[in-house]
C-alpha cells in the first residue's frame, strides 16, 4: 500500500489537489477535516465536541483523529494505498502512524508539502468561506489562531519527515493545473 500524506497549511489546495491525485493514482482520500465535519453536521457527540474546539481554531484531540482514520484503513477494500489530507498535524499523531504503519511493515511513502505564504492563506480561506458557507473560515480572529497552529504544531514535521527522506516541498501558488502537473511530477519521480 501507499501512504501520501498531502500537507500544508489551511488553504493551500491540499483538498483541491487531493481529488484529482487519489482518482489518478487510486488511493482512498482521506481528510480529517471532511470526516469531523461530516460528525458535525450528523450531531454525534464526537461532532459536539469538535464543533466547539474547530469554532475556535483548535484541534481535535489526537485520539478522537487517530481512531477515526485507523478504522477508515481497515475498512478500506479496492484502493492501492491512501492520501491522508489534514493528518498528521502534530509530532505526536506522526509518530502514532508510524508506529502504526510499522506494525503492518508499512510506511509513509511521501510528504507532499505544498507551501503559500500566509497573506495567500489569509485570501484562499476568506474565499473558501464565501464558496462552502464555512462559518468556521469567516473570523479573521479565527483564521489568525489557525495559521499560528500550524506554525506552531504542524510546522515541527517538516523536520520530522525530512529526517526521514521523505518530505517533498511544492509550491501551492498558481492555478490548479499547474500545481497538479508539480504534483504529477514529483510523484512520478518517487
Amino acid at each position: 500500500m501507499k501512504y501520501y500524506i498531502i500537507f500544508g497549511p489551511p488553504g493551500a489546495g491540499k483538498g483541491t489537489q487531493a481529488e484529482p491525485m487519489s482518482q489518478k493514482y487510486n488511493l482512498l482520500h482521506i481528510s480529517t477535516g471532511d470526516m469531523l465535519r461530516h460528525e458535525i453536521a450528523a450531531g454525534t457527540p464526537l461532532g459536539k465536541i469538535a464543533e466547539e474546539l474547530i469554532d475556535k481554531g483548535n484541534f481535535v484531540p489526537d485520539q478522537v483523529v487517530e481512531d477515526m482514520l485507523f478504522s477508515t484503513f481497515d475498512a478500506a477494500k479496492g484502493v492501492d494505498g491512501f492520501l491522508l489530507d489534514g493528518f498528521p498535524r502534530t509530532l505526536e499523531q506522526a509518530q502514532a502512524l508510524e508506529k502504526r504503519l510499522g506494525k503492518a511493515g508499512e510506511r509513509v511513502t511521501a510528504v507532499l508539502s505544498l507551501h503559500i505564504p500566509d497573506e495567500l492563506i489569509y485570501q484562499r480561506i476568506k474565499h473558501r468561506a464565501m464558496l462552502e458557507n464555512r462559518a468556521d473560515d469567516a473570523d479573521d480572529s479565527i483564521i489568525a489562531n489557525r495559521i499560528r497552529t500550524y506554525h506552531q504544531k504542524t510546522e515541527p514535521l517538516i523536520q520530522f519527515y525530512r529526517e526521514r527522506g521523505l518530505y517533498h516541498e511544492i509550491s501551492g501558488e498558481g492555478s490548479v493545473t499547474e500545481v497538479s502537473a508539480r504534483i504529477d511530477a514529483l510523484v512520478s519521480s518517487l
